[in-house]
C-alpha cells in the first residue's frame, strides 16, 4: 500500500508542472533588450517599434499579440506563454492600430488612430463601448491620455510617472 501511494504522489508531482503552463517560440529572437516607446494614447503602455512583431510593455511584462493571439512574458524574447483574451490587461487592448507592427490584413480598414475592432477579432461581447472589466492593478480609469499617470495613481515602476 505505501507504494502504491508512492507511486500516485510521484505522478501528481510530475504532472503538475507540465499543466500549468506550456511556453511556446513566436519567432521574436531581439538582440538586446529593445527601446521602448510610449504610446501616447495609452502612457501606461509602450511599444517596440523595432520588433518583427507586435509587442508591447505594461505592468513589468511584455506583451505580443501574433497569429491572430496574445502572449505574455517577463523577457522580451520569452519564454512566452499563451493567454486567453480576457487576460490581456485593458490598456493594452486600447493601444491604436498604428502602434501594431505586423497588423492583421484585414485591420487596415479600421482606422489607425483607434484600438482594434475586438468584437470582429473575439465576439459581439467585445464590441462597442462595452464595459471590460479592469484588468490592471488598480482598478480604476481607461488610461486615455495618462490621466492616471499625472494624478500619482500610475504603475510607480519606474516607468512614466505616479509613484506606489
Amino acid at each position: 500500500m505505501p507504494v502504491l501511494i508512492a507511486a500516485l504522489l510521484a505522478v501528481l508531482v510530475t504532472a503538475a508542472p507540465a499543466a500549468a503552463q506550456v511556453h511556446i517560440d513566436i519567432g521574436i529572437h531581439l538582440p538586446a533588450p529593445p527601446r521602448l516607446v510610449v504610446v501616447p494614447e495609452v502612457r501606461a503602455v509602450q511599444y517596440v517599434p523595432t520588433a518583427p512583431a507586435n509587442l508591447f510593455f505594461y505592468g513589468n511584462q511584455y506583451w505580443a499579440y501574433v497569429n491572430g493571439g496574445w502572449h505574455v512574458s517577463r523577457g522580451y524574447n520569452g519564454p512566452w506563454v499563451v493567454v486567453a483574451p480576457r487576460v490581456v490587461p485593458r490598456p493594452v487592448l486600447l493601444v491604436p492600430v498604428h502602434y501594431y507592427r505586423v497588423p492583421p490584413g484585414h485591420w487596415k480598414q479600421w482606422q489607425a488612430k483607434q484600438p482594434p475592432h475586438w468584437g470582429h477579432e473575439w465576439g459581439p461581447e467585445w464590441a462597442g463601448k462595452r464595459k471590460w472589466k479592469d484588468r490592471d492593478e488598480h482598478g480604476g480609469g481607461d488610461h486615455r491620455g495618462g490621466d492616471d499617470d499625472r494624478h500619482g495613481k500610475g504603475h510607480g515602476k519606474g516607468h512614466g510617472k505616479g509613484g506606489h
